[in-house]
């Protein structure tokens, strides 16, 4: 039996590889606490329960009808523009290259050309003010069938902005909460213009990635201008040829980037089930590589915090004991769940109760609870040193700007308290009371909603072509801005609404998001629930008998 390698020090193996409110300025988090009932003691509870209602079949039924119907008049409408019937706006070969090897391949863009020009007007919409609680919007319209579009000079204004990942409301601006981000612009200016390894290096950089170690509970930490490619230039870095990354399936995009850039030998579990991750677990300890049954230089788990599409959390204990168990690493991606879940904002290891020594390397970004930009890599201390050698995020990325780092110092200041206020605290609890709101009053309502409960990202589950793009046009109409995601971001028969909840909406503003939410539902059909919701909570405790196929 071959034994896997993965149980020695990381370090070891790494050279191997709206509505206005009296006390709320628009565009801002507000000041106020507001009564949103009884605490949701969110912290405090198992975090087990997580809701994937499975839909009725006629309504997949009818999704699979209303996408083929859809293909049918595409193949048609090419065969008009084939023969000159009807006009082809997109970018094609000369006459004189057709003998050349084609640039564009006409079956790939066949959904670009035929489904979604249909839709496009739905995303791609341009804001002309703060992304806050609520922002404005420039109209926009098309007159070929959203194949161009141009702007009208109108702006619609007090748009609630449910699609930002503004959690704790840190896109403001507040000209006495951004006070000392403007006086690090006069000091150090807006741009560094050379990497940390030459002079990038500020005194704020090194400030902030001692703050974040001391943040998430690590040894050490380094930060990165951007977030996507923390993942995808980091992960090359860590592992390689011969090492073994065991991913869920629903990992984000720079996960996967880097898990291919990387060369390692790629295995996916379904998502958040442990039955599965074993038994890849297992297979690669009793295997080990392809043909030569070498053991695997090293096994890497890649997991996120909070899946940004489905709303769900990982099951980190869980995956801790495997990791234990079978002498693997973890990689954890908390881009989603650092700032907006846990008692003090830790992020998943402070929602669960364990150890941050127990996850190897933990990720996360600024872009989302913080409102500004980038990521950071955190774990022990030999693992930082070695990363600023041989990460192409650090060696060749120019550093943060001064700027956005002294808006993420502000904002994780604020969070621990050590500006001297509650406010950090005060918006976490926000936070938490949204989600719980929110999410209780459209289970009441009858949407298929999935994720966990303590997740602000909240998808409501739309199925049909046609009623995507109906619901995202008739939201706006009422001038609530939602986020739409269909195939293939998702699976052909989960097309959602994906609404990310923060702590600067008011109570006023999520009644009369959910107000506007179950008239479209009556008038679109889209509550497909058949679960009858009880807002008591569960006398006894739950037990996953769900066994993997």
């Amino acid at each position: 039996m071959a034994r896997t390698a993965a149980n020695g020090n990381l370090k070891s193996h790494l050279s191997e590889n709206g509505p206005k409110c009296e006390y709320i300025k628009k565009n801002g988090c507000h000041n106020k606490r507001e009564q949103n009932g009884p605490g949701t003691g969110a912290a405090s509870r198992q975090h087990r329960h997580e809701s994937f209602e499975q839909a009725p079949m006629y309504v997949a039924v009818m999704t699979y009808l209303g996408f083929g119907i859809v293909t049918l008049f595409g193949y048609f409408r090419d065969f008009l523009r084939a023969v000159g019937l009807e006009k082809c706006h997109l970018a094609q070969e000369r006459e004189e290259q057709k003998d050349f090897v084609p640039l564009y391949q006409d079956f790939e863009n066949f959904y670009t050309r035929n489904l979604y020009m249909r839709v496009r007007d739905n995303w791609n919409r341009p804001i002309c003010s703060l992304p806050g609680p609520v922002f404005d919007l420039m109209e926009r319209v098309s007159d070929d069938y959203n194949w161009t579009f141009r702007l009208t000079g109108r702006t619609l204004h007090d748009v609630i902005n449910v699609g930002s990942y503004n959690y704790l409301g840190f896109a403001e601006n507040n000209a006495d909460f951004l006070k000392t981000v403007a006086d690090k612009t006069r000091q150090y200016g807006v741009g560094v213009c050379s990497t940390r390894q030459e002079v990038g290096n500020l005194g704020i950089h090194e400030e902030l990635e001692q703050l974040v170690a001391n943040f998430v509970g690590a040894e050490s930490s380094m930060t990165y201008g951007m977030g996507f490619a923390t993942n995808s230039m980091n992960i090359p870095a860590l592992v390689g040829k011969g090492c073994l990354i065991l991913s869920d399936e629903l990992n984000h995009t720079s996960l996967i980037l880097g898990a291919r850039l990387s060369g390692a030998t790629i295995r996916v579990f379904k998502h958040n089930n442990m039955h599965s991750l074993e038994k890849m677990l297992r297979d690669a300890v009793c295997s080990g590589q392809p043909r030569t049954h070498r053991p695997w230089k090293k096994i890497l788990i890649m997991v996120e915090g909070i899946y940004s599409m489905e709303g769900s959390v990982v099951r980190l204990p869980e995956i801790i004991a495997l990791k234990k168990k079978y002498k693997a690493y973890l990689y954890l991606d908390e881009a989603h769940s650092i700032g907006a879940v846990g008692p003090s904002g830790r992020g998943v290891t402070e929602l669960f109760g364990v150890d941050p020594a127990d996850v190897d390397v933990m990720m996360g970004t600024f872009t989302k609870s913080f409102g500004a930009a980038g990521g950071y890599i955190a774990g022990k201390k030999e693992l930082v040193d070695y990363l600023r050698s041989h990460s192409h995020s650090a060696v060749y990325a120019t550093a943060m700007s001064p700027p956005v780092t002294e808006q993420i110092l502000r904002a994780m200041k604020c969070i621990m308290g050590k500006d001297g206020s509650t406010e950090g605290i005060r918006r976490i609890r926000q936070l938490a009371e949204n989600t719980r709101y929110f999410r209780a009053r459209l289970k009441e309502m009858g949407f298929i909603i999935y994720g966990n409960d303590d997740s602000p990202v909240v998808p409501i589950l739309l199925y049909m072509p046609g009623k995507v793009v109906a619901f995202a046009r008739e939201m706006l109409e009422r001038k609530i801005g939602v986020v739409v995601v269909g195939f293939p971001a998702t699976p052909i028969t989960e097309a959602r609404a994906r609404f990310c909840l923060s702590a600067a909406h008011t109570r006023d503003m999520l009644n009369q998001v959910l107000h506007h939410l179950n008239e479209v539902g009556d008038t679109l059909c889209l509550k497909f629930s058949r679960q009858k919701y009880s807002p008591q909570p569960d006398l006894a405790d739950e037990t996953d008998f769900e066994l993997d196929s």
